[in-house]
């Protein structure tokens, strides 16, 4: 256990220099004490990773100190003289202790000086105190290093390429083979609890055997990063008892067969579908009894619901074993035998589907357990289980203590490492409106990604290195160990619900089979899989301690093995007749809310989104208003009473304002409002002000929360400078409750290139795959003003391309009528205000969900051709598309119109400015403000209308590859094929030539782009 103990004593001169006396003076404690030896420095010996020593190592004086007051006799009588000069009020501080004149040099000076010579007036037993102090501390600190958590030996603890820890060895401290049996006073610093259970001494053999048994067993523990003292000697509290677990008989009996199920599970799939991929969890088995402890202490605890994230490694088990979806279910999709309803969706692979199930736990309480449906991009579901776990407390009303739900999300060890939202997610902990009370992180590490060794896939010793930015404790334990495992996955449970912050558990395990179980792994890893190939199956290990301790019979277990086996027999042959439900496959099931299978054949009614005008007025009273107290900048008090003026005359609401009563009477109507993204409190063009800043005081002032006392909440909230966190996280959110409108909005469209996964994975295709709805509305800022090419596009075109809609026929009337319920989302960019307000509260007055893909104008929120009428909001509702209002004043009738212009957002009003400075007469504008559902049959009707068009035009300011033109183009001749007069006609399309280029980088090439396409549109020079 211990290294060979050398005779000399010169390595304790590197004791000296790297901490005891790093300051010539005497230093004081938090608590006022006077603290010997330097120890209130941070950086003692800092070594790789960890702090050795930090301003909690005077906490241990301090309690020393406070020991002595209470008992003199509780110290060392060293100490206890000590204490005694320090109180004597004859002697000053700097003479209570003087240190020896040989540790008192400077960087260059005498620190290498044994501790044997010249020690003056230092007490050796004070000396040894310390000494023995400061390696308890190294084995609180480093003794993870040493500790016997890898099985296969190659990465960490028992890897026999990287040495000891200096610090871990006895020579370190100058101490000798005389030394071990010298008895030392337990005490703070020193095994405090042992001393609790009646012990006052012990050897120093003794004393080094207990921490090598405490912090370097099947498990070595991370947490002195914490700077928290109450959560270290929380942790020290129940991993520094001489027995930090004990299982009983019916305990052990409980976790054999958790294991007998787990371990199963994977020899029945290999037996029976030997040629399939399954992403088996051979070699970290474990984690599923773990799990389950976990589940089952959290809910003794409190919990109601865990939300589940894992990607596909080992899904398949823990949707048998720990979610409890039926085993016939998981083999008929194997066999193929179970058939997937195609009016519901493509389907997903076995090992992508979620499922979510109440079921009991061992104290007899029910939980709600869902696991949340993912693609294969790793780390994606991360964000997700968070925004569903969110909303899950609040809904229970649960936001202040965050007790009622939790997170459990399952990392392989490279993604956890390598992919960049992992931190996106874990950023979130402690932010007030995105907080879940902590998660807790389990990586499954079995030391490679699919055929990357570690070495060259992260550049930390461990993948959880990571999750000290958020001083969380880090747990690592030998999969092997199925004992340690549960105790460390107990400890993780009750860390979170005390503490309400992350905690990480890294199972090192292996990966028995290649990435999947068709893969030849020892292609590019023949070493790590020539040690697997010996490695004994964790169940067989656990047995083995089993039938030595005495516990149970090798009989007894086999006989538990078969009955198992048996069970897995008849639901492989009730898998040949199983028909599934849908609701297997959902992460969130909205009950009393028709599936769209429900709804498939029913034509359903027009919801009308107008509000009545007094309503209206009241909201928009409320939105120019604030407390008698509180100070609103000057600037902002002429935008807020604007706001109430256009409201109360019914005339020139802006865009802003127009979204403003879209909120305020969704809230009053009872729906849940939540607003999410960088800046939208004030909005990122200065537009929204939805909160308000005292000037003179921290105070701030939200007008949407203070319309009624029954209406529905209102939440926005700025987010960290994240985008594929932030929105993976609201669109876990929108999947709790049908009522809860959310919204993310992007700083600047094309900003949410950075979440393009949660877009094509989940937004585009959930409903699809796996049948989970959402109604997520993502708020995109649009649109060619000169500000270069980061700032323009919201990448129209990659949702258009998304989009689901056949362009190659003309709906019938029947689809026609379903178009909405057959999409995957809607694609919009209105250019009124009443037009935005029409479309936010479409979104709840359905009785179906789609996701929206929300583009808006920046140029718009201002400009005076984009306002509206109150009687617009008060009547109405959302237009597909808008026909020219000119006719018969600035231009002529629709008989006189030559030219047709089709186009979709800000692109008008350069049009507009263009068609009255050539005072063109037979020019006509149509805006479609829906590209996706498709307006078929309203641009039939409105080409219709005009009976003499001569030239039909595609404008749109985007380069001709972006936009809506490829999109557009063949959906409008199957339009036109359907007119009475433009059969054969072709479409022009006017824009920005091809460009790899979003947009231009400045102003003047930018209009010069602008002019140019305007004169193609008008044919004018």
């Amino acid at each position: 256990m211990l290294r060979s103990i050398s005779s000399s004593r010169t390595a304790s001169g590197r004791l000296l220099k790297s901490c005891l006396l790093r300051r010539t003076t005497i230093g004081r404690s938090s608590a006022g004490v006077v603290v010997p030896f330097g120890f209130t420095s941070k950086r003692c010996f800092a070594s790789g990773t960890d702090t050795f020593l930090s301003t909690s190592n005077a906490n241990y004086i301090d309690e020393m100190y406070e020991a002595w007051k209470n008992d003199p006799s509780s110290v060392h009588a060293s100490w206890n003289a000590y204490f005694k000069n320090m109180g004597n009020t004859n002697i000053s501080p700097a003479s209570a202790f003087q240190a020896p004149p040989n540790l008192v040099g400077g960087p260059t000076g005498s620190e290498n000086l044994p501790l044997d010579k010249g020690v003056g007036s230092v007490d050796e037993n004070v000396m040894t105190h310390l000494k023995v102090q400061l390696l308890c501390r190294a084995y609180q600190v480093r003794g993870h290093l040493k500790a016997h958590i890898d099985p296969l030996q190659i990465s960490f603890g028992d890897d026999k390429s990287k040495p000891i820890p200096k610090e871990l060895t006895l020579e370190y401290y100058g101490f000798t083979e005389r030394d071990l049996d010298k008895e030392i006073n337990l005490g703070p610093g020193i095994l405090p609890r042992f001393a609790k259970d009646g012990r006052t001494k012990m050897t120093l053999r003794e004393i080094v055997n207990a921490m090598e048994k405490l912090y370097c067993r099947s498990y070595g523990i991370q947490y002195t990063h914490i700077p928290s003292k109450e959560k270290c000697e929380w942790l020290r509290e129940r991993i520094e008892i001489p027995t930090p677990f004990h299982y009983t008989i019916d305990q052990k009996r409980q976790i054999l067969d958790r294991l007998t199920w787990s371990t199963s599970f994977e020899s029945f799939l290999s037996t029976k579908f030997p040629n399939d991929k399954r992403f088996g969890l051979e070699g970290l088995e474990a984690v599923v009894p773990g799990i389950k402890t976990l589940i089952d202490r959290s809910v003794e605890m409190g919990v109601e619901d865990v939300v589940l994230g894992m990607a596909h490694r080992g899904r398949l088990n823990v949707l048998s074993n720990v979610v409890r979806k039926p085993n016939e279910s998981i083999f008929s999709e194997f066999t193929g035998s179970s058939s997937q309803d195609q009016a519901e969706g493509s389907g997903d692979v076995k090992y992508h589907l979620g499922m979510n199930y109440k079921r009991p736990t061992t104290s007899g309480k029910y939980v709600n357990l869902s696991l949340v449906a993912n693609p294969s991009h790793l780390e994606a579901q991360d964000p997700v289980v968070l925004g569903r776990t969110r909303s899950i407390l609040y809904a229970k009303n649960d936001l202040e203590n965050k007790a009622k739900a939790v997170s459990v999300l399952l990392h392989g060890d490279a993604a956890f490492a390598g992919q960049g939202v992992v931190y996106e997610t874990m950023g979130f902990v402690n932010l007030p409106e995105y907080s879940t009370g902590g998660t807790i992180h389990v990586i499954t590490n079995n030391q490679i990604g699919f055929t990357t060794d570690p070495r060259f896939a992260r550049s930390t010793p461990y993948p959880s290195d990571l999750a000290k930015a958020i001083d969380a404790p880090i747990f690592h334990v030998n999969a092997n160990d199925v004992e340690a495992v549960t105790f460390i996955f107990n400890l993780a449970a009750e860390w979170r619900q005390t503490f309400h912050t992350d905690a990480i558990i890294d199972v090192v395990g292996w990966r028995k089979h290649g990435h999947n179980e068709t893969d030849q792994p020892s292609f590019t890893q023949p070493l790590m899989y020539q040690k697997i190939a010996k490695q004994k199956s964790v169940i067989d290990v656990y047995t083995e301690k089993l039938v030595v301790e005495g516990s149970f019979t090798k009989a007894d277990i086999e006989e538990h093995k078969k009955w198992v086996w048996n069970l897995f027999e008849e639901a492989f042959e009730k898998a040949k007749d199983y028909k599934p439900t849908s609701r297997e496959w959902l992460t969130a099931a909205w009950e009393n809310f028709k599936s769209p299978k429900e709804l498939a054949t029913e034509i359903l009614p027009h919801e009308p989104t107008n509000v009545q005008a007094d309503t209206l007025k009241e909201v928009g009273k409320a939105i120019s208003s604030w407390p008698a107290d509180f100070e609103v900048h000057r600037n902002l008090k002429r935008i807020l009473n604007n706001r109430g003026k256009s409201v109360e005359s019914g005339n020139g609401i802006d865009w802003s304002t127009g979204e403003a009563l879209a909120f305020g009477t969704l809230a009053l109507e009872g729906y849940n409002v939540r607003v999410s993204g960088e800046d939208v409190e004030r909005g990122t063009f200065s537009q929204r002000h939805a909160v308000l800043h005292d000037q003179s005081s921290e105070k701030i002032y939200t007008p949407l929360k203070n319309l009624s006392e029954k209406q529905g909440d209102f939440t926005i909230a700025n987010s960290s400078l994240s985008e594929y966190g932030v929105m993976g996280f609201e669109y876990g959110y929108s999947l709790t409750d049908p009522d809860n409108f959310v919204m993310w909005e992007a700083q600047f469209g094309d900003f949410a290139n950075t979440a393009q996964v949660i877009i094509d994975q989940f937004i585009a295709g959930g409903e699809q795959k796996w049948k989970q709805r959402s109604g997520l509305v993502l708020s995109l800022p649009h649109g060619y003003d000169g500000q270069g090419p980061e700032h323009s596009s919201g990448r129209l075109e990659r949702f258009l391309q998304l989009a689901n809609e056949d362009q190659r026929f003309f709906p019938s009337e029947e689809k026609l009528q379903r178009q909405h319920q057959d999409c995957n989302f809607q694609v919009v960019y209105p250019t009124t205000p009443a037009n935005l307000f029409h479309i936010l509260r479409r979104q709840q007055h359905r009785q179906f969900r789609k996701p929206l893909i929300l583009f808006f104008s920046k140029q718009l929120l201002r400009h005076p051709l984009a306002r509206s009428e109150l009687s617009e909001f008060s009547e109405g509702s959302f237009k597909w598309i808008i026909e020219d209002g000119e006719h018969g004043n600035s231009i002529g009738t629709k008989e006189e119109t030559k030219r047709l212009v089709l186009m979709t957002g800000q692109v008008y009003t350069a049009l507009h400015k263009r068609r009255a400075d050539l005072e063109d007469k037979t020019t006509a504008f149509l805006k479609i403000e829906q590209p996706h559902p498709f307006p078929f049959a309203q641009l039939r009707d409105a080409i219709n209308s005009y009976p003499n068009l001569e030239d039909i035009v595609w404008c749109q300011e985007e380069p001709l590859n972006m936009g809506s033109w490829s999109y557009a183009a063949p959906r409008l001749a199957t339009v036109l094929k359907e007119t009475d007069n433009y059969k054969g006609h072709a479409v022009r399309y006017c824009g920005r030539n091809p460009s790899g280029a979003v947009a231009a980088g400045n102003k003047a090439l930018h209009l010069a782009e602008e002019d140019a396409f305007l004169k193609e549109v008008f044919n004018s020079s």
